[in-house]
């Protein structure tokens, strides 16, 4: 019988029904502008009874873009979306952050404002393609921040903090994983500054700092999260000693006092496992506070990790996609709709909010 997926846990403020969390994921179905939409809605409704709900990462602002058809949360309009959303999920007696999302150097001209270039750590194109509302598209050689931008690009977080709290939200993660803007500064394959946010451990962990402090000076650090993807090569993503750099970026959040950790263990996109190893354990020794772990699991691996005490919560994301009701199908041990990979991006309700539920 489950046991450990229903314990529910203190999480700052908050008191989660259960361990179970649905994953951030970019489903890329924003209606113009942006802005969420009534089917946005009723899929985050159709979720609610995850301990937690980690939305789709929303662009912090119109230079963050990386990807057609994703929200975000920098316009009136988008806040007032994202309130139907809010309202919704809270209608179930769910909880739900906001992913605070830039893109950085993966995002195309066509994608921005002007057709100017994306900005990065540094301006090394990385190898892939970008997806544009005409294609995929080669990734272009980003620009590097100069370092007079970077107290703006800190504010644009904060704002954005500020916009999720009036659209309703319960918290805000940080997006640090994936190849995504804080990442390309923390990882020295893409961060090759030689200024006060390149070179050194600190130095590349500086930015992420700074909008942790931000972002938690808007909310209280007991209501944001961060998360953190070491090994995941996604995005053309490297760094020369991974365990090292993460754990420094663990140990250096910790006094934060943040809701929690996120950690992606796995890879995305067409690779399937990283290219180096890591161990996630050091984790709990250098971050004092919960740890949501996240990739590749299912029922009987989160109860594990969960029992042994290697995680607080789990978080689960084509599963979610595929079952509205995952904690109640978990509950009753009862067979999981399989997800349709070929409706995971763009599209209408097919694939979205058309999953049958148990009753």
């Amino acid at each position: 019988m489950t046991t450990h997926l229903f314990t529910p846990l203190q999480l700052g403020p908050y008191t989660l029904v259960n361990r179970i969390v649905m994953a951030p994921l970019t489903r890329n179905r924003a209606g113009a502008g942006n802005v969420p939409q009534p089917m946005n809605v009723e899929y985050y409704r159709q979720r609610a009874s995850a301990g937690l709900i980690i939305s789709e990462g929303s662009q912090i602002s119109l230079s963050a873009v990386g990807y057609p058809a994703t929200p975000g949360i920098h316009s009136a309009e988008q806040i007032a979306g994202w309130k139907q959303v809010t309202d919704a999920v809270h209608s179930r007696n769910g909880r739900i952050f906001l992913q605070l999302w830039h893109c950085g150097r993966v995002s195309h001209p066509s994608l921005l404002p002007g057709g100017e270039l994306p900005v990065a750590p540094s301006a090394i194109r990385p190898e892939g393609h970008a997806f544009t509302y005409q294609g995929p598209q080669p990734f272009v050689t980003p620009r590097a921040l100069e370092t007079s931008e970077l107290p703006g690009i800190v504010e644009e977080y904060r704002k954005a903090a500020q916009n999720a709290l009036a659209a309703g939200f319960d918290g805000v993660e940080i997006h640090a994983a994936n190849g995504y803007l804080l990442d390309q500064f923390l990882r020295d394959g893409s961060n090759q500054r030689t200024d006060a946010y390149g070179g050194s451990l600190e130095n590349r962990c500086r930015l992420l700092l700074e909008v942790t402090r931000a972002v938690s000076d808007v909310w209280g650090s007991n209501r944001v999260g961060v998360r953190l993807s070491p090994l995941n090569p996604f995005n053309d993503m490297r760094d020369s000693n991974p365990q090292k750099t993460f754990e420094y970026v663990a140990t250096a959040l910790s006094p934060f006092g943040l809701a929690y950790l996120h950690g992606m263990e796995g890879a995305i996109g067409e690779s399937k496992q990283g290219t180096q190893e890591f161990d996630f354990t050091p984790f709990r020794r250098c971050f004092k506070g919960a740890y949501i772990a996240n990739a590749g699991y299912d029922q009987a691996l989160a109860e594990e990790a969960l029992s042994t005490g290697y995680a607080d919560l789990v978080a689960f994301g084509a599963l979610f996609i595929a079952n509205p009701d995952l904690p109640e199908r978990f509950a009753k041990n009862v067979p999981l709709n399989a997800p349709d990979p070929s409706t995971f991006y763009g599209g209408n309700e097919k694939g979205y909010t058309d999953y049958p539920f148990l009753s």
